[in-house]
């Protein structure tokens, strides 16, 4: 069997895909811009503010907390999601490391 298209790349370039794959959705910067306002959020919250359905809300919370930004805690039928703040430092890190790069001056593109 051959190697998948991630094996090609290194761990940070896959990192950063993932990340900007996932926070390429507005809903999903809306979930964590919210978040970082409020502290916390609560799937129903969400949907009686915003006007999302519940599963289109909760689908944007489950990506947000497959690669670790979020987690959540049950609170009775409730699940109460806030910023998981190692893997936010984490990937922050890696963001601001990849674009604080300078990259070479026009003139290496001259033809």
């Amino acid at each position: 069997m051959g190697l998948s298209k991630n094996e090609l790349f290194e761990d940070r370039e896959n990192a950063l895909a993932e990340i900007a794959r996932v926070l390429a959705h507005p809903a999903r910067i809306a979930i964590l811009q919210h978040i970082i306002d409020v502290g916390k959020c609560v799937n129903s919250e969400l949907v009686k503010d915003w006007g999302l359905a519940q599963p289109t809300v909760t689908q944007h919370l489950k990506e947000l907390k497959n690669i670790g930004l979020i987690k959540g805690r049950v609170m009775g039928k409730q699940v109460n999601y806030c910023i998981d703040e190692a893997k936010w430092k984490e990937f922050r890190t890696l963001l601001v490391d990849f674009f604080y790069q300078t990259p070479p001056d026009e003139s290496a593109c001259a033809v």
